[in-house]
């Protein structure tokens, strides 16, 4: 293999694949890039086997070949070389050297046909969607997916199809996030598929700037196809629990407030909560709602902001965090919280005018 390219146009596809790579793996391998060079196009594929990430860029190609190579020390060089620097890769035996006028680095190499990669993904459908609206899905909902739950089907935000919807929903087992977005066209089966937790944070990183992202859902995979690179997770393989039920159906006693002024109350209030269970206790009375918060340590913190609420006096507890998470994702300027009749109830957090978006805080016992 030999080829020549601006340094930029190698370093941009590998800084778009590199955050799968990781710098301790059981397998060598995977610790590597594939580089397959054909037809004035460099492919780079890096993968850890839950996710793997496809990045192709215009080179000159004078001879053709495939090899992987070490992906964070090639994605190291090519950055701490200047900007301006044209670069020229060859392979040896089992070295690939970089050359960039004096520079000179000779890299180690493991056979391509070693490198595992995805082929086809037997799609059962295919979407088209606005990439920004996307982006905004995952935003809305990825914060309140588990991380390392042994009910491994939470540690994932579950994709869904449904008529005209596609939906998004994450739940940790003590709050949920849903967010929905409208197809162009219906679809005419509906699919449910659970994307683990890497690959939607990866996901994030790549939606940038607009246009449109197409999306393949597969039994065993989600592809993704951007300009200039492909992105495939494996799906976790489980049933997520039936979040229609978790979802307040009515809504006995709301209270309306400003977003901002509810936000900064919270996070005063927050610091003199407990560190490990973070719980805060709202008491509403009549136009006015008491933020109250204190520790082991005796101390206290109290908040006192005006609100909109003609229903009962009621006291009722809540993990901050969850709360702040849940208000960080309302776009409104004015936030609604659905509450029931008592302190056993879950509180729905949605803004007023907005039904397609909507979070669900489970109460704690204070």
């Amino acid at each position: 293999m030999k080829l020549s390219a601006s340094r930029d146009s190698i370093l941009k596809p590998l800084q778009s694949v590199i955050g799968v790579v990781e710098r301790r793996q059981t397998m060598p391998i995977l610790s590597n890039v594939l580089l397959v060079a054909v037809d004035n196009k460099l492919t780079i594929t890096a993968t850890d086997l839950e996710v793997e990430l496809v990045a192709e860029t215009q080179v000159n190609v004078e001879e053709p070949g495939e090899i992987t190579v070490p992906g964070r020390k090639l994605h190291d060089i090519c950055r701490a070389l200047p900007e301006d620097k044209d670069l020229e890769i060859s392979t040896n035996e089992n070295r690939l050297t970089v050359k960039a006028s004096r520079s000179r680095f000779t890299l180690s190499t493991l056979k391509a046909e070693d490198f595992p990669t995805i082929d086809d993904i037997a799609a059962k459908q295919t979407l088209k969607l606005d990439r920004q609206e996307f982006r905004n899905l995952l935003d809305k909902t990825h914060f309140a997916m588990a991380q390392q739950d042994v009910r491994y089907y939470l540690n994932g935000l579950l994709f869904e199809t449904e008529g005209q919807t596609f939906r998004a929903v994450a739940t940790d087992g003590h709050r949920l996030a849903l967010s929905e977005i409208s197809l162009s066209e219906p679809v005419e089966k509906k699919v449910q598929l659970i994307v683990p937790r890497k690959g939607v944070l990866e996901l994030q990183r790549l939606l940038g700037s607009d246009g449109d992202i197409e999306l393949a859902l597969g039994s065993n995979h989600l592809r993704a196809q951007l300009p200039g690179i492909r992105f495939t997770s494996k799906l976790v393989d489980g049933r997520f629990p039936e979040y229609g039920k978790v979802i307040p159906s009515e809504v006995i006693n709301a209270v309306k407030a400003d977003k901002t002024l509810l936000r900064q109350a919270l996070q005063r209030a927050a610091i003199l909560s407990n560190e490990k269970y973070r719980g805060v206790r709202l008491e509403l009375e009549g136009n006015t709602l008491r933020i109250q918060a204190n520790n082991p340590e005796q101390e206290e913190a109290e908040e006192a902001l005006e609100v909109g609420y003609d229903g009962a006096q009621m006291e009722i507890g809540f993990n901050v965090t969850y709360l702040l998470d849940a208000l960080g994702a309302v776009d409104e300027d004015q936030v609604e919280l659905g509450l029931g009749n008592d302190a056993n109830t879950s509180c729905l957090i949605k803004g007023p005018t907005t039904e397609n978006t909507r979070f669900v805080v489970m109460p704690m016992r204070l």
